[in-house]
């Protein structure tokens, strides 16, 4: 792996990837990708929708086509959805094609950065309850990652320091 290929950003929702890729990638004058929104624009349709109408196994399968698709291109930051790390093969094609940070953050800041957003499906019911079931179940699910950084007490500037220093080692 070469860190000039794409860097990419996995962890839990609300841990800021999307922010920080912005970010890095205006930093780099890297292309930004967004897997979320790629998958929204390929289906022409948000992905709550997607979950209703067509069901969480259906967006997963979209996600990993998309990511696939994605990563054939080189010098981008690629926010990923929380979730696509679920799936063994997407953490390999990752893992192939560019240098991956995980962020972050303790249960009650992600409460507190997600409470209120109708965007996020599996957030449906108690979303502070499912946070934590969602964190329990993919404790390990990030550890792949060739660096990590906790975003709980940090802005996205200073998380986004934090990732350029690392990366231009």
């Amino acid at each position: 792996m070469s860190k000039s290929n794409n860097i990419i950003l996995i962890g839990m929702m609300g841990t800021g990837k999307s922010t920080v890729a912005d970010l890095l990638a205006r930093e780099l004058g890297y292309k930004l990708i967004d897997v979320d929104t790629a998958v929204e624009k390929e289906e022409g349709c948000t992905i709550p929708e997607l979950f209703t109408n067509k069901g969480e196994s259906y967006f997963r399968d979209a996600e990993s086509r998309m990511l696939c698709s994605v990563l054939e291109k080189k010098s981008q930051v690629v926010a990923t959805g929380g979730g696509v790390v679920l799936r063994s093969d997407n953490c390999d094609v990752m893992s192939k094609n560019g240098w991956i940070v995980a962020l972050t953050a303790d249960p009650a800041a992600i409460v507190q950065r997600v409470s209120g957003d109708d965007k996020r499906p599996l957030l449906a019911g108690n979303a502070e309850e499912r946070i934590h079931t969602i964190m329990k179940e993919r404790k390990d699910a990030y550890k792949f990652a060739h660096y990590t950084v906790d975003t709980t007490e940090l802005s996205a500037a200073e998380v986004s320091r934090l990732i350029l220093a690392h990366y231009r080692v």
